[in-house]
């Protein structure tokens, strides 16, 4: 039996990871947030991983806030960076294999055609610098690890997310505004999670950086004319294209994973 610690485990992802560890009876899961391992806190890292003596860690905790990581970088640094860190020494010391999660956001989005796993990070917010650190520092200590890129990710149950936004807004019947300047690949928590799981289920030793998403290009506009449609609201909700969408942090015009 496999054992497998899940940090960040009150995020969306890791809502979504404890609602589907009973499908996985060969691995034995440990969920842990801030309050019961910070990953701020090497000291709490440690005791963790000396008790527990994980064969996976999947590491859900980051500093997502995009806008909020340029007004206050230093926060968005110790989560995303000195955390990793912290989990990287604990995995070497336990033989543990690291499984992070991470980010479209290491990309500038100038390239039409998408990124791929061999292309060369570029990013262009603090969010996306701090992801990109965090990588480095598994690439340059650790042996086996995964470092899941993914895209636009969204909870149909769990967290704040823009797809639970746009469907609260046309049930409320609130006139909606949405960017079709920025192209990704939209990502169902659920989709990400099974990855993931598959990954330690079949044992995979094809270590490094991988991409994934839901495969299905599109815009934000686009992103919520889906949501709408899903949902019965497309004929019923007020959808218009914004063509001024300002946000404080610079983001890539197209961050589609390949």
């Amino acid at each position: 039996m496999k054992r497998v610690l899940v940090t960040g485990s009150s995020g969306q992802l890791g809502m979504t990871l404890q609602e589907l560890a009973p499908e996985y009876p060969e691995m034995r899961f440990h969920f842990t947030d801030k309050s019961s391992m910070d990953i701020t806190r090497p000291e709490e890292v440690s005791l963790v991983f000396e008790q527990l003596k994980p064969d996976y860690c999947i590491n859900c905790a980051a500093y997502t806030r995009v806008d909020q990581a340029e007004k206050e970088p230093d926060a968005a640094y110790e989560l995303n960076v000195r955390g990793v860190k912290h989990l990287v020494s604990a995995c070497k010391e336990s033989n543990t294999v690291l499984i992070h999660i991470s980010t479209d956001y290491v990309f500038d989005g100038t390239r039409k055609e998408g990124y791929g796993p061999e292309d060369v990070p570029n990013p262009i917010n603090v969010y996306g610098k701090t992801k990109l650190e965090g990588e480095q520092l598994i690439q340059a200590h650790l042996d086996h690890y995964f470092i899941v890129r993914t895209s636009w990710l969204y909870s149909r149950k769990y967290g704040h997310n823009f797809y639970k936004t746009i469907l609260a807004k046309a049930k409320a019947g609130e006139a909606l505004t949405v960017t079709d300047k920025e192209r990704g690949c939209p990502t169902d928590t659920v989709n990400l999670a099974k990855y993931l799981l598959d990954l330690i289920a079949t044992r995979s030793a094809e270590y490094g950086i991988k991409h994934f998403s839901d495969g299905e290009p599109m815009t934000w506009y686009e992103f919520a004319e889906s949501i709408l449609n899903d949902n019965g609201y497309r004929d019923k909700a007020d959808l218009q294209r914004g063509e001024n969408y300002r946000t404080f942090a610079q983001r890539p015009v197209n961050s589609v994973l390949i």
